[in-house]
Order: structure tokens, then sequence, then C-alpha cells
């Protein structure tokens, strides 16, 4: 099977996976949220370092940025971007990324933060990891945090020839290694996960631990070690006294009461058992490359709410481009690029859809949840 048909084969069976999953968020009521000005970020944990700063790539006109007043002071703000796939094999992926940096670098409220919610890249390989540097250097960014995802682990299908090779897997090449790579990017020390706390608010990144080199009954879908969930269960503890705990996965949670199989998260029983005692947990997973048009992302999921992100790299469904004055065009079609904006109240939280490529919000894509007392 050569890298194109493996593709194609893996996005038809993630289709397969998640359908199920997803079917029953149309019965969510998303609320019409509102932002406000944000203040300086201040994080408690070491993130990835800063990129250099440079001038960003030219970009599509500038949309004013959200002004409605929050409920209690502002405490944070920052963006999720999940499912980069910045692939040396697709262009498109890196200007897709190109677009959404360039609004997150010059976005108003100022960005805090940044967490990349998984498949940062579509092989995991070295050189795609120097060129996602590389891109991400060409901007002015907040501190960046992030998870592993499965294409994270794709180098083991990679030979020594730099060709695609299912008959040969792993090629030399270990999840270790993926790992290893990973944290040396994102600034790690020898765990795929961690936490950090942002103006008194805590961020939780778990991360897929290991591909079918070491587990070969994973699939596609998340595997977390008993030392990561244990890790969690010891990190999320203090937010007994109420306070909102953010939690960042990759794959999708499966139906309430289950354990997850491939696209899924597997041990989805006991990561619901630890996040059960709090009264506000918020969880974060892409994946799916959902798209916000048309797509409701938001679900109480027994008692925490659960926010799908669409993707940067390769959010699903085609359109068209208006034209620069605004009327429909019957010529190229549209390549979506979108993200989550994420801002943390004192009494509430509020999550918005983000188009890059137009630098817009995107309607009915608008979540404000009160926090529970």
């Amino acid at each position: 099977m050569d890298r194109r048909s493996f593709l194609k084969w893996l996005l038809s069976m993630m289709a397969v996976a998640t359908a199920g999953t997803w079917s029953f968020l149309r019965f969510g009521q998303p609320d019409r949220g509102a932002q406000g000005p944000a203040p300086t970020a201040s994080a408690s944990a070491t993130p990835s370092p800063s990129p250099t700063p440079a001038t960003p790539s030219p970009t599509p006109s500038k949309a004013p940025s959200p002004t409605p007043q929050g409920s209690g002071n502002l405490l944070l703000s920052f963006f999720l971007l999940s499912d980069l796939h910045v692939s040396l094999y697709e262009p498109s992926t890196v200007e897709k990324l190109k677009l959404a940096l360039a609004d997150v670098s010059e976005f108003d409220p100022k960005i805090e933060a940044i967490v990349l919610g998984g498949d940062l890249t579509d092989f995991g390989t070295d050189n795609e990891y120097s060129l996602l540097r590389k891109t991400l250097n060409g901007y002015k960014l907040p501190p960046m945090y992030g998870n592993m995802g499965n294409h994270d682990f794709y180098d083991i299908w990679i030979n020594k020839d730099g060709a695609f090779s299912t008959d040969t897997m792993p090629n030399g090449k270990t999840d270790a290694m993926a790992r290893a790579r990973f944290n040396k990017f994102i600034g790690y020390k020898d765990k795929a996960y961690a936490d950090v706390t942002i103006n008194g608010v805590h961020l939780m990144m778990l991360s897929q631990e290991s591909y079918v080199q070491e587990r070969a009954d994973v699939g596609e879908g998340a595997w977390y070690t008993d030392e990561q969930l244990e890790w969690f269960k010891k990190t999320i503890a203090p937010h007994k006294d109420g306070s909102p705990a953010l939690v960042f996965i990759h794959q999708p949670l499966p139906a309430v009461g289950s354990d997850g199989r491939t696209h899924q998260l597997i041990r989805a029983n006991a990561f619901r058992d630890i996040v059960r005692p709090y009264p506000n947990v918020f969880v974060f997973s892409g994946h799916t490359h959902r798209n916000f048009i048309g797509e409701n992302h938001y679900v109480m999921h027994e008692n925490f709410h659960w926010f799908n992100n669409a993707s940067v790299g390769r959010t699903r469904g085609a359109g068209s481009l208006p034209n620069p004055d605004g009327s429909a065009s019957q010529g190229a079609s549209r390549q979506f690029a979108q993200g989550m904006f994420i801002q943390v109240y004192e009494r509430q939280i509020v999550v918005r859809g983000r188009e890059f490529t137009t630098r817009e919000w995107i309607e009915g894509s608008n979540w404000t949840v009160p926090l529970k007392a």
C-alpha cells in the first residue's frame, strides 16, 4: 500500500469510527457567547521556546475582534489549534497554518497562550518538525503547549529510503523515538503530557503515549498508561474547590459508559472516573477534522463539558471563496482552516469557532458556559 492509498483508507476509517460518536451532538444547544479584552499572561510551567519574530506572510483583511462583556474579570485568552498536519508533501498545510498564525499573532485582545491539540505533523519526522518550527519562527507568538496525536507517531511507516512502506513497518523506528521528537519540539522533559497554570487557570494536556509499534491493538486510538492516568488523578485533585479544569485530549471520547476503540480515547471509563468528582471540567478534543459550519461541537458528556475542535490543516468540507467585494464566487474551491478561541472568566468560559482564511467568527459556533458555584 502506498502513502496516498494508506491515507485515503485511514480517513475513511476515521469517518466511520467518529460518525457514531458525534451524531448525537446535533441535540446540543450552543449558547451564543461573548468575549472581552485580555490581561497579560504569566505561565507557571516552562512552555515550548518562543519562536523568533519575523514578518508574517500576507493575509486577508483583519476582521474586528469581539468586545462584549463577560461574567467577572477575564483571566485568560488563548487559542486551541488542532490537527495542523504539517507535511512536506502537502504545501497547503503550511499555508493554512501561516494564515492561522498571522491571525493569532495580530489578534486583539492579545493571545496569552496557544495549545497545539495533536497531529502537529503528518508523519512525525524530524524534517516535518523542522518545517513546523521554521513556520512558527516567522511570527511573534505567545507560549505554546501541546499533546501528541496518532499522526505524530507515523514515522514508523517510512523506510530508510524515505518511501512509505507498510510491509517493512516499523522500518527500524520506535514509538519511543516519536515521543522523544515531540518532547524535544514542544519543550517537555521525559513525558508527552504536562500541565501549566496561567493567570490562575489550570491547563492539562493529556497525550497518546503508544502507537502500533508498541501496542498493535490500539490502532489509531489514544492509549493512556496507568502512570499517566495516576498523574492526571493527582494533577486534577485541587479542582475540588470548583475552579475550572481545562483538559486537552486528541482523539474523541466514545459513547457514555463505554471504552473506546480505534480513533477514540481507549481508556475512556478510567478517564471519566477521574473527572467525575469535579464540578467544572472542560474537555477539548480534535482528530475528527469536523467543520464548525453546520455542525455542533459542544455537548455535556456525563457531568463535564466536551468541545470538539476543527482542524487547521485539514478541516472537512469545500465551498467557494468570496470575491473581494464579498459577493459569491464561481471560481476557486474554498479551503478551510479553523480553530477554537477560548476565554476563561471568573464565572464563565466562552468558546468560539474561528475561520482563519477570512479572519472571521463562525456563525453558530459560540458557547458561553457558566461555572457551577
